[in-house]
């Protein structure tokens, strides 16, 4: 990769070594400047990017360089591209299960525990909850409803009733109001779910299902309730007990895997 140097400060006998400073590639370059008109909503999703020859000449840059760029956008999921006549790069919303996967790449890693994301679980959501039943709307309440509702009639289909469990964490944290808890929430989901469906599957009956659903449903009028304090006690429980059943079944020290 091209480098500079620190203007000036390698000059006469007296000059120190200095760190170099990398050179940012075109290809770079071009993916920074599109991936900002996506995260400021000036290119939407599903909507086309120019041909390759319009920005070939917009950004003074060879085909190769520029499907570098793509690559570097594809990676990323900020775009995808298809081939063929009609093919080209469109558009993709930015998405949370990008993040949680790298996320959950550092911390495989770093050798984390599964039990030392479920600990962090608890430590984050119940607040959450608190500050939904101080806040709640008559519309939170029947979205709610509705999602414990679908749990319900998912509960014998351990890949679908694990999803919804899952959404129903990160569905807590957005009526919350809070951007930020929805993107942590969402990610240490994304993380412990498939540990999660194997969990479930492991156990092969649907008894811990309706466990989840019954403690789902009495969050739910604790929140309708506006009982903050008793709100946050009783997910505060919620993930403790779903964190012993989960450990008994995927081991207390079993290191987080994105790859089973």
């Amino acid at each position: 990769m091209a480098k500079i140097r620190l203007d000036g400060l390698e000059k006469g006998p007296d000059a120190r070594s200095v760190p170099s400073v990398r050179v940012p590639k075109a290809a770079e370059l071009v993916a920074g400047h599109i991936r900002r008109q996506i995260v400021r909503g000036e290119l939407k999703p599903g909507e086309p990017l120019q041909s390759e020859a319009d920005l070939m000449v917009e950004f003074g840059v060879s085909r190769p360089t520029l499907r570098e760029a793509f690559r570097i956008l594809e990676v990323e999921s900020l775009i995808f591209v298809t081939r063929g006549a009609r093919g080209g790069a469109r558009v993709h919303a930015p998405d949370i299960r990008v993040a949680a996967r790298y996320a959950g790449l550092l911390l495989q890693y770093a050798g984390t525990t599964v039990e030392d994301v479920q600990s962090a679980r608890s430590v984050i959501e119940p607040p959450i909850v608190a500050r939904l039943a101080e806040s709640c709307s008559a519309q939170d309440i029947r979205t709610l409803r509705d999602h414990v509702e679908q749990e319900k009639q998912a509960k014998d289909d351990g890949a679908a009733f694990t999803e919804l469990d899952t959404r129903f964490h990160a569905l807590l944290a957005e009526l919350s109001g809070s951007q930020t808890l929805t993107l942590v929430v969402g990610m240490l989901h994304g993380i412990i779910e498939s540990h999660s469906e194997f969990g479930l599957a492991q156990r092969q009956d649907t008894r811990s299902a309706a466990r989840v659903v019954r403690s789902h449903g009495k969050l739910v009028d604790l929140i309708e309730a506006q009982d903050a304090e008793g709100a946050e006690a009783h997910w505060y429980k919620h993930i403790s007990n779903v964190t012993r059943a989960l450990l008994k079944t995927v081991g207390r020290k079993t290191v987080v895997d994105l790859f089973d």
